[in-house]
């Protein structure tokens, strides 16, 4: 009895040692850090917010006033007629093409090809490509025959379908490029295969492109159909709405620089050859071919009153193959990028900075790991060192407070779902985190390509109403973390003073329902 009492204090006595030597100071560095990244990301949005809402004040005083400047800034803004706009310049309509690249699209195959070609634009200046790297023989003859029925009905379009899957959607895209009667065409729209412009989108982007030759790309807004369809698919509207009117519209109007999103946007074929073309050294081809554009000193522009219908990924596990391609790739074209854009001669100092600090570093990585580290390993290490630690309030509630609702901000219909969208993101941030690592590191799965799934939808049907948030099966991680947070959330109720408990079973509730599977459409 006495040998046991003696081991059980030598125990203690150890674990006291390495809770002052280790934990502690640790722990200490991890507030301090997260502390740190937790203010660059609120002046970060703070600035974002104040640009954003100074070009607000300015469109409204100049819809006042009346004016119709034709600079660049104003005819992104302005309400226009491009077909006029065209033809008053006396300048004859470019030569575009077209590219849907698409991977065993069965559902959706049909609604890309379809609305690119009923794009208004002369039918001799459009040509349409359909880049198929389907290995499924059945759907490839799908789409071959799609192809066939429109240019039956005199449309140019031509079906390309490769051997091999070499570089992915970059690959197939540069080889669709290679091709003879490609090499004609001035600019190049892309479409991803669940993507549906409306018929006067080149109508409204190629003026933009004609108005300024220093501007390399026009990017448009997406709209989404699903948005309705669940809780899932109205998250990801209301992280995407900030990324769209925020992050892209000040990106535009102070930089001429923004991350080009992939899909629903015209390139200058000039711009894109002296950039270098399309790279498959990453899984963001298109951030990485916008990057060495605008270190050559290309202007972007982004048209956020275009919108482009397209698909919000319904399924939790499409949702998270998207976003570990989303955080890994970002990170990963930053390690190979950093010298390249550090010696670029051809941009200013600003510029670089910007690039490196503002895009990369705080909103690629910063973002993600302040979140996962704060909220689901500090707060909950906090509580169970009670009293040898205090969390600052900046840290714990106002700067997040502050930075949540700007985010929220650009989605009014959604603010009654903004606690869910919190939960929701924290546990995402688990997945962004690993996948941020991952790229910076340039470990095993830094070139993981799975394709988003898509399930054509259109509309909220009663079929997808009856589906939605059905168990889609058990995801360990998720529920690991319900686990830690749950035993922490008990430990704060039983000895704790600061209610962090409160978040703790918020938090590890949340955790416990998407790792049931109970998140998403089946």
């Amino acid at each position: 009895m006495g040998r046991g009492v003696s081991m059980l204090m030598m125990a203690h006595a150890a674990w006291a040692g390495v809770r002052y030597t280790v934990v502690l100071p640790l722990l200490h560095v991890a507030v301090y850090l997260c502390a740190a990244m937790s203010l660059m990301l609120f002046v970060e949005r703070l600035y974002m917010g104040i640009v954003v809402a100074g070009l607000w004040l300015n469109r409204r005083h100049r819809r006042r006033r009346g004016r119709r400047g034709r600079d660049a800034a104003a005819i992104v803004d302005d309400k226009r007629d491009d077909s006029d706009d065209l033809e008053a310049g006396g300048a004859e309509k470019p030569m575009v093409l077209v590219q849907i690249p698409m991977f065993n699209e069965k559902q959706v195959y049909r609604l890309s090809i379809g609305a690119a070609c009923g794009l208004w634009w002369p039918s001799e200046k459009l040509v349409i490509q359909v880049l198929d790297d389907s290995t499924d023989g059945t759907i490839r003859s799908l789409v071959e025959a799609e192809c066939r029925r429109w240019a039956s009905k005199g449309i140019r379009v031509h079906y390309e379908n490769r051997s091999n899957r070499n570089g992915y959607k970059a690959g197939a895209m540069r080889e669709g490029l290679k091709k003879d009667y490609a090499r004609d065409c001035q600019f190049v729209a892309v479409f991803d295969a669940d993507f549906q412009p409306d018929a006067d989108f080149l109508r409204r982007t190629v003026p933009l492109l004609l108005a300024d030759p220093a501007v390399a790309l026009v990017q448009a807004r997406w709209l989404f159909v699903n948005a309705d369809e669940c809780i899932l698919t109205r998250i990801q509207e209301m992280s995407l709405d900030y990324h769209f009117s925020v992050e892209q519209e000040v990106g535009s109007a102070c930089h001429a620089f923004f991350g080009f999103n992939g899909t629903a946007g015209v390139w200058r074929l000039q711009a894109l050859a002296d950039a270098g073309g399309w790279k498959d050294r990453t899984t963001v081809e298109d951030m990485d071919l916008a990057v060495r554009a605008s270190m050559r000193g290309w202007k972007f522009v982004f048209a956020g009153d275009v919108k482009v219908r397209n698909e919000l990924p319904s399924t939790f596990k499409a949702y998270r193959y998207q976003q570990h391609r989303w955080s890994c790739g970002p990170a990963n074209l930053m390690r190979k990028m950093f010298w390249e854009i550090v010696t670029s001669k051809q941009v200013s100092a600003w510029k670089k900075f910007h690039v490196l600090y503002g895009f990369f570093f705080v909103r690629k990585v910063v973002a993600h790991l302040v979140t996962f580290l704060f909220y689901c390993v500090v707060i909950p290490a906090c509580v169970l060192v009670q009293g040898d630690i205090r969390l600052p309030k900046y840290v714990a509630m106002y700067v997040p407070a502050i930075i949540t609702l700007l985010n929220a901000i650009c989605t009014p219909r959604s603010w009654h779902l903004l606690v869910f969208w919190i939960l929701f993101e924290n546990v995402m941030s688990m997945h962004r985190s690993k996948a941020t690592i991952i790229g910076l590191l340039e470990a095993s799965r830094a070139n993981e390509w799975v394709v988003t799934e898509k399930l054509g939808s259109t509309t909220t049907t009663m079929a997808t109403k009856k589906k939605k948030n059905q168990n889609q099966g058990f995801h360990t991680p998720e529920i690991l973390l319900g686990l830690c947070l749950l035993y922490c959330a008990i430990y704060d109720i039983i000895f704790g003073h600061d209610h962090f408990y409160i978040y703790l079973l918020m938090q590890s509730a949340a955790a416990f329902v998407i790792g049931v599977g109970y998140i998403g459409s089946q």
